[in-house]
C-alpha cells in the first residue's frame, strides 16, 4: 500500500533550510520541492509519460513559483498526461512556438521588409514608413503572427486612423501594410495576402486643389504683381515662379550654378547637397529625376535682376537674415496675401502650375507629351514611359516656355484667351512646326 504524503504547507517551503546534501520535500501527485545544498528551492514534478518511461520536470523557484502556484502547475501536466501528452515534449514546443510567433510576427516581418527595400527609398521616406508602422499599426497587430492575420485584423488599426480625420495617413499605412504581407507571401509564410481585400475599405480623402485663378484673372494679377512694394527679391521670386511655373521646394533651394545662362536653361538636379538645420534641402526635382527649364528671356532678365543682390552666394533666393539659407518656404505665398489675394481659395504659389497648364493645352499648339515634360509630372502608364521617359521635347519647350512669357505680357491690358494669342503670334508656324517635330 502506497504511503500517504501529508501535503505541504506554505510555512513547510518556506522554513526549509539547506542541508549539506540535496533533499525533497514532497507534495503528493508527483510534485516535490528540491532544496538544494546551495540553498536554492526548486519545484520538480516526476511522471510516468505516455510510453510508459519516467519523466521529471521543473516548474521554477521557490519562493518567485508560489505553492499555489507549482500546484496549478502540477494540474495541468497530470492533464496533458491524462490526452497522452508528454508536458516536458509540450513544454519544449511550446518554446519553439513562441519563438516561431515571435520571429513571425507582424512586427518582425514588417522590420525586415523595411530593411529589404529602405535602399531603394530615401532616407526620410524610410524613417517616415517606420514610423507610421511603429505609431499606428504595431501597437495593435504587431505581435500577432502574420500566419494568424485576417483583412479584419489588418483592417482594424486604419480604422483607428481613419477616425481620427487622417484620411491620407490611413491610404498611405493601408499601402506599408500591403507591401509587409505581400513580403510574406513571398517569403513563404503565408499562401495569399489578405491585405488585398483592403482595397476599397476606407473612406477616400477628399481631394483638394491648389487655388489657382482663372486665366480671366492673369491682366489683374499682372497689374497686382507691377504695384507690389515689398521686398525686392521677393517680387523677383513672385515673377520667376509665375514665368517658370516650378514647385516651392525647386525654387528655393535654386543654386546659381545650376543656370547655363548661354543655353538659357535651368538645370534642376535629382537631389541637392543638404544644408544643414534646413528640412528638406536635400531636394531637387520632384521625380527625382534631373529637370531642365529653359528659360524665356523674361526669366533671364528677372534672374540679372537678382544677380546684384545674391549673385555672390550659392542659393539665388538666399533668406534675407542668413544667406546659407533660403527664403521661406512661405515667401511667395505670404506676398500673394499682401497683394490682396486669399492662397486657399484664390491663388497660391502653386497654383500658377495649374494656369501655366490650362493656358498652354488651350492654346492648341502642343502635344500632351510636351507640356507633361515641362511640368515634371510623372508618367503613369508603364507602355507609354517606356517610350518618353528620355525624351526631353527640349526645343519645343523652349518655344512654349516663351511663348508663356509672350502670353503673360500680352495680359497686362486685358484678357487674350491663350487661343487667340496662339493665332496672333508672328513665330506660330515655327511653333507648329515644333508640335509636329
Amino acid at each position: 500500500m502506497a504511503r500517504k504524503i501529508k501535503p505541504l504547507s506554505d510555512t513547510d517551503c518556506r522554513n526549509a533550510k539547506s542541508r549539506d546534501k540535496d533533499y525533497s520535500l514532497f507534495d503528493g501527485g508527483g510534485l516535490f520541492l528540491l532544496i538544494k545544498a546551495s540553498g536554492t528551492k526548486s519545484w520538480r514534478f516526476k511522471f510516468t509519460k505516455p510510453n510508459g518511461k519516467s519523466g521529471l520536470t521543473a516548474f521554477g523557484d521557490y519562493p518567485a513559483l508560489s505553492l499555489a502556484e507549482a500546484r496549478a502547475k502540477r494540474e495541468e501536466a497530470r492533464g496533458l498526461l491524462a490526452v497522452g501528452v508528454d508536458p516536458i515534449e509540450n513544454k519544449r514546443q511550446a518554446k519553439l512556438d513562441a519563438e516561431y510567433d515571435r520571429t513571425s510576427s507582424f512586427e518582425a516581418i514588417s522590420r525586415e521588409w523595411h530593411a529589404k527595400n529602405a535602399a531603394k527609398w530615401s532616407a526620410a521616406h524610410a524613417r517616415n514608413i517606420l514610423a507610421r508602422l511603429e505609431a499606428y499599426v504595431f501597437p495593435a497587430i504587431g505581435r500577432q503572427p502574420v500566419t494568424n492575420l485576417k483583412t479584419r485584423d489588418l483592417l482594424a488599426p486604419l480604422r483607428k486612423i481613419e477616425e481620427n480625420g487622417t484620411l491620407e495617413v490611413a491610404g498611405r499605412v493601408r499601402q506599408h501594410i500591403s507591401g509587409v504581407m505581400r513580403y510574406a507571401v513571398q517569403t513563404g509564410l503565408i499562401d495569399s495576402n489578405p491585405a488585398g481585400d483592403l482595397s476599397g475599405a476606407l473612406e477616400a480623402p477628399i481631394l483638394v486643389h491648389r487655388a489657382s485663378l482663372p486665366l480671366e484673372r492673369v491682366p489683374e494679377l499682372m497689374q497686382r504683381l507691377d504695384a507690389y512694394r515689398g521686398r525686392i527679391l521677393t517680387a523677383l521670386a513672385l515673377r520667376f515662379t509665375l514665368l517658370t511655373f516650378v514647385r516651392s521646394s525647386e525654387l528655393r533651394f535654386m543654386c546659381w550654378n545650376e543656370i547655363d545662362a548661354d543655353r538659357a536653361t535651368w538645370t534642376i538636379p535629382a537631389s541637392r547637397e543638404l544644408i544643414e538645420g534646413v528640412a528638406h534641402s536635400h531636394r531637387g526635382a520632384k521625380m527625382k529625376e534631373q529637370h531642365i527649364v529653359p528659360l524665356s528671356r523674361q526669366a533671364l532678365t528677372v534672374l540679372e535682376a537678382i544677380r546684384p543682390l545674391t549673385g555672390r552666394f550659392d542659393l539665388v533666393f538666399a533668406g534675407d537674415h542668413d544667406a546659407a539659407k533660403p527664403m521661406s518656404e512661405n515667401t511667395v505665398n505670404a506676398a500673394l496675401r499682401r497683394m490682396g489675394y486669399d492662397t486657399k481659395t484664390e491663388v497660391c504659389g502653386h497654383g500658377f502650375r495649374a494656369m501655366a497648364c490650362t493656358a498652354l493645352t488651350e492654346a492648341g499648339l502642343w502635344d500632351r507629351d510636351v507640356v507633361e515634360r515641362q511640368m515634371s509630372h510623372k508618367e503613369r502608364n508603364s507602355v507609354r514611359v517606356a517610350y518618353t521617359h528620355k525624351v526631353e521635347f527640349l526645343e519645343q519647350r523652349r518655344l512654349m516656355m516663351q511663348w508663356w512669357a509672350d502670353w503673360l505680357d500680352a495680359n497686362h491690358g486685358q484678357f487674350i484667351p491663350p487661343h487667340e494669342f496662339a493665332g496672333k503670334v508672328g513665330n506660330v508656324v515655327s511653333l507648329r512646326a515644333g508640335k509636329a517635330a
